[in-house]
């Protein structure tokens, strides 16, 4: 087994005010050359936006672009004529492709807005550019590792141009759960939002994140109740 650890503490951080962001991979002006990528995934952002603020258009390609609101609501508009409001046990995936424009912002003029964006690279280049928004039953992930993203439209969650299967937990303290790998060439890297656990001889704990590969299952370990992210995406 192989594992890279990222404490939260060393992640990148921007806060431009309104956008108070923390980079757990290179990205706009935070680069080290030893965490730009796990595998095919290239950015894992946990950002804060403030009320009444966003991103304005800009351009996307070539990129599976997940978005999980953890608090708050986001505002999205898209060239493709998508318009919408992602809440909490709600995922966003916009599949960039060949090209496309939108925009994101907080859909509330007084609350404050927190979310994950996270992009994966895509398995083919230059594919027709498409939006999808589910929403979870927050339930099916009491105490178990709920589907919320994977690479075949007719699977559990949303679906991307990627071999990739993304779930949420939410564990109460002292719960014992393994993970299966889909594929054993996959690595996944584990994303503590919430809590404390153990897995693969580390503790993590709030907004910590660990990268394991060269294995098929890990066992976590929980010592608070926690709500974990777990990414399994192709190492090469």
């Amino acid at each position: 087994m192989k594992t890279v650890l990222h404490k939260a503490n060393t992640r990148g951080h921007a806060d431009h005010g309104w956008l108070n962001a923390h980079h757990t991979f290179s990205f706009g002006q935070y680069y080290d050359p030893s965490r730009v990528h796990f595998g095919a995934l290239r950015v894992l952002n946990d950002d804060e936006i403030a009320g009444g603020m966003g991103f304005p258009t800009h351009p996307h390609d070539n990129m599976e672009i997940i978005t999980i609101p953890l608090e708050g609501a986001l505002e999205h508009r898209d060239s493709m004529g998508s318009a919408g409001v992602i809440r909490k046990n709600e995922v966003q995936v916009m599949s960039a492709g060949s090209g496309l424009q939108h925009s994101e912002a907080n859909a509330s003029r007084d609350e404050l807005l927190r979310l994950l964006q996270i992009w994966v690279f895509p398995r083919a280049k230059d594919v027709q550019p498409r939006y999808q928004q589910i929403e979870l039953n927050q339930e099916e992930r009491r105490n178990r590792f709920q589907q919320i993203v994977s690479p075949d439209p007719a699977d559990e969650g949303a679906w991307v141009q990627q071999d990739a299967w993304f779930h949420l937990g939410n564990l109460d303290a002292g719960t014992e759960l393994e993970y299966r790998f889909k594929d054993a060439a996959s690595g996944l890297y584990v994303f503590v939002i919430e809590g404390e656990v153990e897995v693969a001889g580390e503790t993590l704990a709030r907004r910590d994140g660990l990268g394991i590969s060269e294995t098929d299952a890990v066992t976590f370990k929980t010592s608070a109740a926690s709500e974990i992210l777990l990414m399994e995406v192709p190492m090469s």
